[in-house]
């Protein structure tokens, strides 16, 4: 028994002096993400996870629905398509038309009002804050130093950055995009209590502008500039900007570092419903505009939606653009699955949200990105 109560302090000790020595050389953060998923049954970041970090509250006021298609233009989803989505997990599969909603189904127990993590899809929405922020003024243009913002980046070219280039995911930061790796800096991002320490330890060690490079750093980084540039936080500014005037259902939830420090995720986890998240797919097809009043410059979302690099043609502002049959669609996407999809020619969005997917191109017939469009066009044309 002796013996035991030995091995027993002895391995106590261990697992002390190894926490102690996690947060010595600032691997705390594994600890949380240990918690938070592993603990949950879970190997990455997850659509409920939001529960587990402090956030803000991005507020809405007098809520107004979409529109039901009239009943000969709804559609139910077939056993066969139902049961696709349950294969690949999704928790919601919509398609709106003319602004009226066409099919509208729920899966795993979520419901029309369930808060879902956006994931990536933010990025879209920091893009569109950003623009509107240049229009108030508050940033004087696209091509505006970042260094004016965040005079603590570092790197042999921080002088060159500008907001155009982390807008555009051309910023030359130190990057590693892993979503699965503990020691990953966007595991770090993600868990860690102190956002800006971490992401201005990154240098800037390439020349910004050059080639589009997908890193999550860039747009915490340009979520920071913008937090700064107007003194407000980005739950606050996508409330009065966009979720207010687009007259958004529900509250949502934007996650952030720690309730001391309240810097947003700018990268990802926008906390809302599949219907509040669609507004964006028709802000953008309406050039801005919403129920004839223009939120967003339209010239900027031109711009956004078209690739600043001719070797990269999937990638704007913030949005992700291709076409399905020759019809030119753009995205936001998020981790694990998360699309708002609008195809401008036919009046569509499709919006597709889920605990996975897989790991295909999107342009690739056999990937679940593309048979989300493929699915709603043998619905709708029947």
């Amino acid at each position: 028994m002796h013996k035991i109560w030995k091995f027993f302090a002895a391995f106590i000790g261990f697992v002390v002096l190894a926490i102690a020595g996690m947060y010595v050389f600032g691997l705390g953060y594994i600890m949380k993400g240990m918690y938070v998923t592993y603990l949950h049954g879970h190997k990455t970041a997850y659509l409920s996870d939001y529960q587990y970090f402090d956030n803000h509250l991005v507020q809405h006021e007098a809520g107004r629905p979409w529109p039901a298609a009239q009943p000969q233009n709804r559609i139910q989803l077939p056993d066969s398509l139902r049961q696709f989505h349950e294969d690949i997990q999704s928790v919601a599969y919509l398609i709106i038309q003319r602004d009226s909603i066409v099919l509208e189904t729920y899966f795993d127990g979520y419901e029309a009002d369930s808060k879902s993590n956006s994931f990536s899809m933010a990025k879209s929405i920091v893009a569109a804050i950003l623009g509107k922020v240049i229009t108030e003024g508050k940033i004087k243009s696209l091509d505006q130093k970042v260094l004016d913002f965040v005079p603590e980046i570092k790197g042999e070219y921080a002088s060159e950055l500008t907001l155009r280039d982390l807008v555009s995911m051309s910023s030359g930061m130190k990057w590693e995009e892993d979503y699965y790796s503990p020691f990953s800096v966007t595991t770090k991002l993600y868990f860690d209590q102190n956002i800006l320490k971490v992401i201005t330890e990154l240098p800037i060690y390439k020349k910004p502008g050059e080639e589009f490079i997908y890193q999550s750093g860039d747009t915490q980084l340009l979520g920071i500039a913008i937090q700064r540039a107007t003194g407000q936080s980005l739950s606050e500014l996508l409330s009065t900007y966009f979720w207010k005037p687009m007259q958004a259902e529900h509250d949502a939830l934007w996650q952030v570092d720690s309730e001391a420090n309240g810097i947003e995720k700018a990268y990802c986890c926008i906390a809302s419903n599949a219907l509040d998240f669609a507004r964006f797919g028709k802000l953008y097809r309406d050039h801005g505009r919403w129920n004839g009043q223009q939120l967003l410059d339209s010239a900027y979302v031109h711009a956004s939606l078209q690739p600043r690099f001719e070797n990269s043609p999937e990638y704007g502002y913030g949005w992700w653009m291709g076409s399905f049959d020759q019809k030119p669609y753009f995205y936001m996407n998020g981790h694990l699955g998360q699309y708002v999809i609008t195809i401008p020619e036919d009046d569509l969005i499709i919006v597709r949200l889920g605990h996975q997917t897989d790991k295909l191109s999107a342009s690739n017939p056999a990937s679940n990105f593309y048979q989300f469009i493929a699915h709603a066009y043998q619905l709708i044309d029947k």
